[in-house]
């Protein structure tokens, strides 16, 4: 019974993760790509599918893709893209270097993981009141006892506490990283 609001929760909690992902912290991450895709072929591809991704330091990707004709199309993605880096096209890889993020920047990034954190939580929230409707419901058609459903809402009131505690878990962890120096 409550097995399908569990899934949805942590179905919540992957969105969640796969946003701070995309978020780049002043490190070179190449998950900042994971959202772009490039025509290849006619086909909507992953840039990850038609290259090798490679984060030799800190501060850069490299980007090379295995038919050479495809280094324009990624390199246009790219600028196209709202990852706010130029890339550097040398004919054989696109390089993508990440500068050091400003205090300004870096509070902004804060703000908006804050904002994401909060959206899943609210997400959360509304699987809950689906949850505790759906078993009012069934005490209304005698599907259920009054002790069933109120066994039913504790546990999902819990699975929702735990889960609430994981996103802001995972709001500090990435608060944390963003504004580390």
């Amino acid at each position: 019974m409550i097995e399908k609001y569990e899934e949805k929760m942590q179905k919540t909690l992957e969105n969640l993760d796969r946003e701070f992902n995309s978020i780049r912290a002043g490190r070179a991450n190449p998950h900042v790509l994971d959202r772009l895709k490039v025509d290849y072929y006619g086909t909507p591809t992953p840039i990850q599918q038609v290259g090798n991704v490679q984060v030799p330091d800190a501060r850069t990707i490299v980007i090379q893709p295995w038919e050479t004709s495809m280094l324009k199309v990624v390199e246009r993605a790219i600028q196209s893209s709202d990852i706010g880096i130029n890339p550097n096209n040398d004919g054989k890889v696109i390089r993508l270097v990440f500068p050091e993020l400003t205090e300004e920047r870096r509070k902004e990034l804060a703000k908006d993981v804050k904002k994401k954190g909060e959206a899943a939580k609210v997400a959360i929230r509304n699987i809950r009141r689906d949850a505790n409707d759906s078993f009012k419901k069934m005490l209304k058609k005698s599907e259920i006892t009054e002790d069933d459903q109120k066994d039913q809402l504790e546990k999902v009131q819990k699975m929702t506490d735990k889960n609430i505690k994981k996103v802001d878990e995972a709001v500090d962890k990435k608060t944390k990283e963003i504004l580390t120096v």
